[in-house]
């Protein structure tokens, strides 16, 4: 199961978690409320094609979006894609919605945006490998532990 996959990993790494199940939910602020943070908090786990056979994992806080350009110029490509849900499952082991860079099929490398560093007591909220399912960690400690390039990636989001 995807979900047992994800805590296992979590337990591995030593990062303290909080597991979290809940329903669907219909905004990112019913989310934060459901997980108990504050919709800049929840983060989710993009998979990024940077050319074939090759994905990266970016983590994007939940009021902020993919800046390309931005992302392109860290990485050094004039391109970059999302892939389809399929291929995304194929390359995570997770269907999307529930993509975690916490037991992935392949330890793919991870992005996170800038801001989601610098604040000791900040806490994330990540899904865990299962719709409705997610996982409550610190965000600085997560980011070592993923070994994660932290990078200006994103832009508020103004839709």
């Amino acid at each position: 199961m995807s979900e047992q996959r994800a805590a296992d990993a979590l337990r591995a790494l030593g990062l303290p978690h909080e597991i979290t199940r809940h329903g669907r939910v219909g905004s990112l602020a019913e989310a934060a409320a459901t997980r108990g943070v504050e919709p800049r908090d929840i983060v989710k786990t993009l998979v990024v094609r940077r050319g074939e056979g090759d994905f990266l994992f970016v983590l994007v806080p939940g009021d902020r979006e993919i800046s390309w350009p931005k992302l392109r110029a860290l990485l050094g490509v004039n391109r970059l894609s999302m892939p389809d849900k399929d291929v995304a499952r194929d390359v995570t082991g997770y269907e999307r919605g529930t993509i975690t860079p916490f037991g992935a099929s392949t330890a793919w490398p991870v992005v996170a945006d800038a801001s989601l560093a610098g604040d000791p007591a900040r806490r994330i909220s990540m899904g865990a490998g299962a719709h409705g399912v997610a996982a409550t960690v610190p965000a600085e400690e997560t980011l070592a532990r993923l070994d994660a390039r932290v990078a200006d990636v994103t832009e508020l989001h103004t839709a």
